[in-house]
């Protein structure tokens, strides 16, 4: 049995009670930083492309961290969703959800951590209402 190293992960697994765009910027590649490089942006290592890094706020009360990142391979930047009316808030929707599962060794103990990407992401709002998993039918 091949485990692949990228697991497809569902939106609404990860993100219950919907997720928000805090920001979108380069990712930095840090072998490129300790080098000097004037271009340190990191570049997915299958297609040379761009990597992106949206940062994402966790709707859910209960999540132990709040604000994580989401990274997109994509040429040029990818633009956030409209706020929600009234608010400063994007809610997002992520397409190709997929989680990374490593050991973070940096601290006391090393411990399994995660990383995710999407191939894309999208307004959650259809007509300035709300969609996705915290909307009830």
């Amino acid at each position: 049995m091949a485990v692949p190293q990228r697991i497809p992960v569902r939106f609404e697994d990860v993100f219950p009670h919907g997720a928000y765009v805090l920001g979108v910027e380069a990712a930095s590649d840090f072998e490129k930083v300790k080098a000097g490089l004037s271009d340190i942006q990191a570049r997915d290592k299958d297609t040379g492309e761009r990597v992106w890094s949206v940062r994402v706020l966790d709707a859910d009360p209960a999540a132990r961290k709040a604000e994580l990142k989401v990274k997109i391979v994509a040429e040029v930047q990818p633009v956030p969703p409209d706020t929600l009316p009234g608010t400063p808030f994007r809610p997002v929707l992520f397409d190709g959800l997929t989680l990374t599962p490593y050991v973070d060794l940096a601290g006391p103990r090393p411990r399994l951590a995660y990383s995710l990407r999407a191939t894309g992401m999208r307004s959650a709002l259809v007509s300035g209402r709300r969609t996705g998993p915290a909307v009830a039918a």
